[in-house]
């Protein structure tokens, strides 16, 4: 088989290909890592150090974490003991250290939650600890009614500022796509310290239990489906924000990841294709990858990248509200 350039860059970081391993339950087995690279995974990026857990150090998350505790579904009760979720920072920071020494290819931290708190501390630790770099991923789902969007937007933007200033790594902030404005939001973020975006972040919502009449945890794995979404904003954000791009959930196949590629973004990420088709379909999804950039002569990775972004299309209106109606009128060969 011809041999193609599948080298890409991601916050500043050289990787052999697009293929970024999501965090998940794989990254706490060494095994399971070392299997990631051998699969073809260019870089890993490690489950996340929970806000919640920081908490048994640091009390100033009391107000956001208590506004509305039992009124939201990222409130402290829904959450299992998270000590036991992943074994407290302390080990969190131990285990990174065995990731990176672990394999060659690069590991990125991960960050969860929504104050600055004990976060500025923890950042500087992933850091010494080896990380290549470090995303900070905001999952809070705002309930008072006496937040606004314009208070919670500030406390982002002052989250990323603070860890910016604390560490020098490389920045990605995995974001949720509730924002009124995202490009103005994304924007912000750079300017704040950001060198990545990572678009979007997955909302697990609870289910209910009608016998029981119990709230229930209920965690699906993503289907290639739900890429639309963030397809759609990386490619409405190519070339307007200067911030790498990272397109996850959705990410099944080799064509997912060349969309992903094509609308703009520097890597694709991917769990749940892993946990259902085992370690291995990385390698399924770059051959695939490579078949296709044959058929269709592409030698590389940067040669298609953007090429299918707002910018570089020749009906850069479908991406936005104008086709709205000719999406709806494409409901019409489902009629009898």
């Amino acid at each position: 088989m011809t041999q193609f350039d599948l080298t890409t860059t991601y916050l500043g970081l050289p990787l052999k290909n697009p293929l970024v391993a999501s965090a998940s339950p794989l990254m706490k087995r060494i095994d399971y890592v070392r299997r990631l690279e051998d699969a073809g995974a260019a870089a890993l990026v490690m489950y996340s150090l929970f806000e919640e857990q920081i908490t048994h150090e640091s009390m100033e998350l009391d107000h956001y974490l208590n506004r509305g505790t039992h009124s939201y579904a990222e409130a402290l009760s829904y959450f299992p003991d998270l000590e036991t979720y992943n074994m407290g920072p302390e080990y969190y920071l131990e285990h990174l250290h065995k990731v990176k020494a672990a394999v060659k290819i690069p590991v990125i931290g991960s960050l969860n939650g929504i104050s600055p708190g004990g976060w500025v501390r923890y950042a500087k630790q992933i850091e010494q600890a080896g990380a290549d770099a470090l995303e900070l991923n905001i999952y809070y789902l705002p309930t008072d009614p006496d937040l606004s969007g314009a208070e919670l937007e500030e406390i982002y933007v002052n989250l990323v500022k603070e860890v910016r200033a604390a560490v020098t790594l490389p920045l990605a902030l995995k974001l949720s796509p509730f924002f009124t404005a995202l490009p103005h939001m994304a924007k912000r973020f750079v300017e704040a310290g950001a060198n990545g975006l990572v678009l979007f972040n997955r909302f697990y919502q609870p289910d209910l239990d009608l016998d029981a009449l119990e709230v229930i945890p209920n965690l699906e794995l993503s289907t290639s489906q739900e890429m639309r979404l963030p397809l759609r904003w990386i490619a409405l954000l190519y070339g307007r924000v200067p911030a790498d791009l990272a397109l996850t959930s959705g990410v099944h196949a080799a064509h997912d990841a060349l969309k992903a590629m094509m609308a703009g973004a520097n890597v694709a990420m991917m769990t749940s294709v892993l946990l259902a088709k085992g370690i291995n379909r990385l390698n399924h999804i770059l051959a695939h990858m490579q078949l296709w950039m044959e058929e269709h002569e592409y030698s590389s990775i940067a040669q298609m990248r953007g090429s299918m972004s707002q910018r570089a299309v020749a009906e850069p209106a479908a991406f936005e509200r104008a086709n709205y109606l000719k999406a709806l009128n494409s409901f019409d060969h489902y009629l009898p």
